[in-house]
């Protein structure tokens, strides 16, 4: 059995985006010790999971990046859930440029249409951690259906007010235990915590 970690940046009054899917807030207190972390992060997991929006965004951007978490964010094999099926592209980024090695992951991702029975099948499997990608809808249908085994919430000290948040559709209380927190110089924090049924 493997978990699934559902990783998500959060707001100081706990939205993941603004109400118009605003992200720009993030990057004020983005900084370098902050990447360091979510690279060591990443490394961690044996695939990615995603919904279809929050892949056809990351696709044509990562296979081209020079970012420190292009390297792992290609690397791992990935799976995408869609309700009504979906077709990745033959490849992605331009081939005359800096496409990486690893582009064929983006290309050769599994498709999934059913959240619940395609995720347990995946937690059945050996390996690494399942590690998601929000996408707000993404992750409260996760949330929703009570598949996340570890939320690591990277804390940065903005407010925005009013926007989206991960837990609109609970339909009941979560308990959680605090495993880790690390805070930064930036003030950002990340802490990691895991759902106490497990």
């Amino acid at each position: 059995m493997r978990k699934l970690v559902l990783g998500m940046t959060v707001t100081a009054d706990g939205f993941v985006c603004g109400p118009n899917h605003e992200l720009d807030w993030f990057m004020r207190t983005r900084d370098k010790s902050v990447k360091d972390w979510i690279e060591k992060s990443l490394w961690e997991g044996g695939v990615h999971i995603m919904g279809r929006c929050t892949f056809e965004v990351m696709a044509p951007y990562w296979v081209t990046s020079s970012d420190q978490l292009a390297e792992p964010m290609n690397r791992l094999p990935k799976v995408i859930f869609s309700k009504g099926g979906f077709v990745p592209k033959t490849s992605y980024g331009d081939t005359t440029g800096a496409t990486s090695p690893y582009a064929f992951t983006w290309a050769n991702a599994a498709v999934a249409t059913d959240l619940v029975a395609d995720i347990t099948k995946l937690k059945q499997q050996e390996g690494k951690p399942i590690l998601a990608h929000g996408g707000a809808s993404f992750a409260q249908e996760l949330v929703k259906h009570g598949l996340v085994d570890e939320y690591r919430f990277a804390i940065h000290p903005v407010v925005i007010g009013k926007g989206i948040s991960m837990f609109a559709t609970i339909p009941h209380l979560i308990d959680l235990q605090l495993v880790s927190s690390t805070p930064f110089v930036s003030g950002a924090i990340i802490n990691i915590y895991t759902t106490k049924n497990n």
